[in-house]
């Protein structure tokens, strides 16, 4: 993957909200997954800026990083 990032997300197309997209207002990850082995995501509040390009791998901890975070302490 020669870039980890597009500059202007608005070039691709089938932008879709991300399962992972809390209910919060305003809170919105949008991905487009058709492209083999290549999750790009963008926020849906700034559709033509800049969209990450991560790797199957990538989007699996990007997803496990965040679930951690917002999981209740269990101290």
């Amino acid at each position: 993957m020669p870039e980890p990032f597009i500059p202007n997300a608005a070039e691709l197309v089938g932008w879709r909200k991300s399962t992972y997209s809390g209910n919060e207002a305003g809170s919105c990850l949008e991905v487009v997954d058709a492209r083999p082995g290549v999750i790009a995501v963008r926020d849906s509040k700034v559709p033509a800026g800049p969209a990450l390009l991560l790797s199957a791998s990538g989007w699996t901890s990007f997803i496990t990083s965040l679930k951690e975070d917002v999981a209740p302490s269990r101290a």
